[in-house]
């Protein structure tokens, strides 16, 4: 099968597909568009999606699974920028639990973050389970207690002392959710594409009223193999753990925009 479908009616052979392609798959022949080499396609679809007259085709990002556009960019400056700085990370949350299809809605959207080659490859782990996320505290922290057998660690220090002797959570923050992050072991772009991935659930958490947080210890605990932690999440031994982040409802809600550092940018003429 081919890769490439030209509606030849609709072609004006204008060439934006074959300059938009990143792996230079596509070249304009006389009769319009087509792939010289199909194994180098990347599923990537800018081909059929950056077509003015929608006369392309790719088997491998098909033009009936692309959505048009009404208006770009979709929203104001003004309006992103007040969605980026307003997110926070969240490490109060409600003891309340979210309903299994705002998670799905938000885990969902993370498939659509940008990946090396358009890679993707990762998989996700939503735990509802309360009790489990409890048992995940108590293993991290019997981890961090071993960990400091051997070596100090201030960090450490403070969180067992607040769990052993205060009962406080520091590391799930007694969030309701976690989402956890996998790949194949073998798979070299695992982190940056969860990184890539989990950016885009936190932004987009805040416009459905959820609220999130890097799991950061829980990470820590996960990236040395820890044998217990793994276990209790059955990851299985091809795959690997690559992030995980807290989410719930907020439990309260922050009334101005924090100021940051002065922005510090040189230019090179």
């Amino acid at each position: 099968m081919k890769l490439i479908k030209v509606n030849q009616s609709s072609c004006i052979k204008c060439g934006i597909c074959t300059k938009v392609c990143p792996t230079r798959v596509l070249c304009m022949q006389e009769n319009g568009p087509q792939a010289i080499n199909s194994k180098s396609c990347i599923a990537c679809g800018q081909c059929v999606a950056v077509c003015p007259h929608g006369a392309i085709d790719n088997v491998k990002a098909p033009l009936s699974n692309q959505v048009d556009i009404k208006s770009f960019p979709a929203i104001d400056s003004q309006t992103a920028e007040q969605l980026l700085r307003s997110r926070r990370s969240i490490r109060c949350y409600k003891n309340t639990p979210v309903p299994r299809e705002k998670l799905l809605k938000l885990v969902d959207i993370a498939r659509f973050a940008p990946t090396a080659s358009n890679s993707q490859r990762i998989s996700y782990i939503v735990v509802e389970n309360k009790e489990i996320l409890k048992t995940a505290v108590k293993v991290i922290i019997e981890w961090m207690e071993q960990q400091l057998e051997n070596s100090p660690h201030w960090s450490f220090s403070s969180h067992v002392h607040a769990y052993r002797e205060d009962g406080v959570d520091t590391i799930l923050r007694n969030a309701p959710h976690l989402i956890l992050a996998t790949a194949s072991r073998d798979f070299k772009n695992g982190r940056e594409n969860t990184i890539s991935s989990f950016s885009y659930v936190e932004l987009f958490a805040t416009t459905i009223g959820l609220g999130s947080c890097w799991a950061g210890l829980f990470e820590m605990c996960a990236f040395s193999n820890y044998y217990p932690l793994l276990k209790l999440f059955n990851i299985p031994t091809d795959k690997v753990i690559t992030g995980a982040v807290m989410v719930g409802f907020p439990k309260y809600k922050y009334k101005r925009l924090v100021d940051r550092d002065p922005l510090d940018i040189t230019f090179i003429k």
